[in-house]
């Protein structure tokens, strides 16, 4: 019997369809949506973003949260 093997559905990055060029870390409210429930990073694979803006991404989000505009972990 063949196996069926579905197609993955390709994410677009929702960032360059925003055409920003800079993700700042002062932006909370951004980088909110790629956080999990438990205040982690979600990864590529998941959130769709191509890996320029995942850099960026995670930078911003350690920044904020050095700076105390983000938990760095929620119970």
């Amino acid at each position: 019997m063949p196996v069926r093997r579905r197609r993955k559905k390709v994410k677009k990055c929702k960032l360059c369809e925003l055409k920003i060029d800079y993700v700042d870390y002062k932006d909370v409210k951004l980088l909110k949506e790629f956080l999990t429930d438990k205040a982690k990073i979600t990864p590529r694979r998941i959130n769709g973003n191509c890996a320029k803006h995942q850099r960026m991404l995670k930078v911003a989000i350690k920044r904020a949260r050095q700076m105390a505009l983000l938990p760095y972990l929620k119970h």
